[in-house]
């Protein structure tokens, strides 16, 4: 009798050790699973504002058109986007702040012996520093900018050859804002398209341009 109570004490102490045991490896297990689901949750938190601000900073604050005239018997039409930058500062004017701007343009000369009537497409990248003034009569503004720009084919007016497609492209502008939130604003521009004698000839080219903007 001695023997088999012995036997079952055994049995009884190696059963309780077991499931100890198993208590000790599931409360393990949940404990991980815990920390499994805590991390997934952070990473796609992160994940989700690293996409949000990466959206962010490819979405585009306004968009603009633009027309003008060369000094070559060229006009020239274009469209593209702006992003407004957060830096500002202050002036005894006013504010001063800035937006890169990508554009797309169309030139074509009615001058005799250009590149057969053809179409001559820019594409370009440009910062650009702005200057407020705020007066009774509204929002006024000036600016400066000064980019890179590609013009394919080699631009040939009339009158002008160019010799690279590689182009700097310049601008001075003066502008008013208006309407709700002074979302919307025209400006009246004079852009210099050169290649800052890279090579040669480097006749450069001038326009009047008047431009519409719509922000967001």
């Amino acid at each position: 009798m001695s023997s088999e109570g012995g036997g079952c004490q055994f049995s009884s102490a190696s059963h309780q050790h077991g499931s100890l045991q198993w208590w000790r490896r599931t409360r393990a297990v949940h404990h991980v699973s815990i920390l499994f689901l805590v991390l997934m949750s952070v990473l796609a938190d992160h994940r989700a504002n690293a996409s949000s601000r990466l959206v962010e900073f490819f979405m585009p604050t306004g968009v603009f058109l633009q027309a003008g005239a060369g000094d070559s018997d060229t006009q020239s039409y274009t469209l593209g986007a702006l992003w407004d930058w957060r830096w500002q500062s202050q002036t005894s004017l006013g504010k001063v702040t800035g937006y890169s701007e990508a554009s797309f343009g169309r030139w074509t000369s009615a001058a005799p012996q250009s590149s057969g009537g053809t179409w001559a497409t820019q594409a370009g990248i440009t910062p650009v520093l702005r200057q407020f003034m705020d007066t009774a009569h509204g929002t006024y503004f000036a600016e400066i900018g000064i980019g890179a720009n590609v013009i394919l084919p080699l631009y040939h007016s009339g009158r002008k050859q160019f010799s690279t497609q590689f182009n700097f492209g310049d601008h001075f502008a003066i502008g008013r804002q208006f309407g709700e939130l002074r979302k919307e604003e025209v400006s009246l521009r004079f852009q210099h398209y050169s290649n800052a004698g890279i090579d040669h000839p480097n006749p450069g080219e001038n326009f009047f341009q008047l431009r519409y903007t719509h922000r967001f």
